[in-house]
């Protein structure tokens, strides 16, 4: 075969080697994109955070997970909860009834991956009883259902049932994901919601919060 042709033909297979790779890339994007919507710079947090009303946590007394009413409708069959399921997961299919039936989620708090819906809980970064001690406890019921089921701000998330549980109400000073690289994000997180909803901070909380965008 001619040298000439030979060329040809090897640069024909690495033109379809690269395309394939090309391909390849763009079929595997969306899985690094899904997630909520992304916090605010780590800059633009310690500013906000500086920003924020520092004062003793309030009383739990008088809350209820049913004062924010929680997983309303958004569109079509679907809730919030099953919302953030299909936005988290990767390959994610649903029923008529907007159920997930299959997927894949990788649960940022503690690097896990999970193929069954059933396994994820969606995790309200600043915790709906956090959120009553820091202000919210004087919000309309239509604020709390805002809150509650906030699709804009980066305040709802899916992630591993039972992190989700042991994490509970507790704030940044008491709890953070045992991924440490997430860790940054998180504060981000927390602050933008905190700051967007005019809620207070602890001066246990509010160092917690330094500490960490500090590094950021």
């Amino acid at each position: 075969m001619p040298v000439g042709m030979i060329y040809a033909r090897r640069l024909a297979v690495l033109a379809t080697s690269a395309a394939l790779t090309v391909t390849g890339l763009l079929a595997t994007a969306p899985a690094a994109q899904a997630a909520m919507p992304t916090p605010v710079s780590a800059a633009t947090a310690r500013t906000y955070l500086a920003a924020l009303t520092v004062k003793a946590e309030g009383s739990s007394s008088g809350y209820s997970r049913d004062l924010f009413p929680h997983w309303i409708t958004q569109s079509g069959a679907c809730n919030t909860r099953e919302t953030v399921l299909k936005r988290d997961g990767v390959n994610v299919v649903t029923d008529s009834a907007c159920a997930s039936v299959s997927g894949s989620w990788y649960s940022e708090y503690d690097g896990a991956t999970w193929t069954a819906a059933s396994d994820l809980d969606i995790d309200h970064v600043v915790a709906l009883s956090e959120a009553w001690r820091s202000g919210a406890n004087s919000w309309t019921t239509a604020q709390r259902q805002a809150f509650a089921n906030d699709l804009t701000r980066p305040q709802l998330i899916a992630v591993t049932d039972n992190v989700n549980q042991a994490k509970g109400d507790l704030d940044p000073a008491e709890w953070m994901p045992s991924r440490t690289a997430y860790r940054c994000t998180y504060a981000r997180a927390w602050v933008h919601v905190k700051y967007h909803w005019n809620l207070s901070i602890d001066s246990a909380e509010k160092s917690a919060l330094q500490s960490v965008l500090n590094g950021c």
